[in-house]
């Protein structure tokens, strides 16, 4: 009776032994799939890319909706700093500003920034403080901004520099 009882806690052992080895080889096996298969997922919209890419005819031209050009940004050397009367007190408003545009056209921006200057603090200058509360209000202020900008330069160059007005920083006191 004892020698049985012996044999089973012996053989006992061994079965819990080989459940987690079992366990331990099936969660190795379930980490390396999950890994290979986050990996899969995750470059494979790269070789998808570069096939499109390499799929275009050196000499034709490939028709998307984007810019030509590498995208280049040239920022303002001071912040634009200035008061707008309000309905109970006037708010100092900072703005620091960057203009993105393409190709070498950084040059020509950067040859007319007092230019440009002139054009977004006059902008600014005309802003509600009501309307740069909110977030709406912002935008519309970029928008106008970057038309203002984009006329300017029209007026000079001949041709829309500028392609976005980008605020980096803003601050309303």
């Amino acid at each position: 009776m004892a020698e049985q009882e012996l044999e089973l806690e012996e053989n006992g052992g061994e079965g819990k032994k080989s459940k987690k080895m079992l366990f331990i080889i099936i969660g190795v096996v379930l980490l390396l799939a999950i890994g290979g298969g986050a990996f899969f997922f995750l470059s494979g919209d790269d070789a998808a890319n570069e096939q499109a890419d390499s799929e275009t005819v050196p000499g034709e031209v490939a028709t998307t909706a984007e810019p030509t050009g590498k995208a280049n940004y040239v920022g303002m050397p001071r912040p634009f700093l200035f008061n707008l009367p309000g309905a109970t007190r006037s708010r100092l408003v900072e703005i620091k500003v960057q203009l993105m545009v393409r190709g070498d056209d950084d040059v020509l921006t950067r040859k007319h920034i007092p230019l440009i200057e002139d054009a977004l603090l006059t902008t600014f200058s005309a802003a509600d403080v009501q309307k740069l509360s909110s977030q709406a209000g912002k935008d519309e202020l970029r928008q106008l901004a970057l038309l203002n900008v984009q006329n300017t330069l029209q007026a000079v160059t001949g041709r829309k520099v500028v392609e976005k007005v980008l605020f980096t920083g803003f601050v309303m006191q």
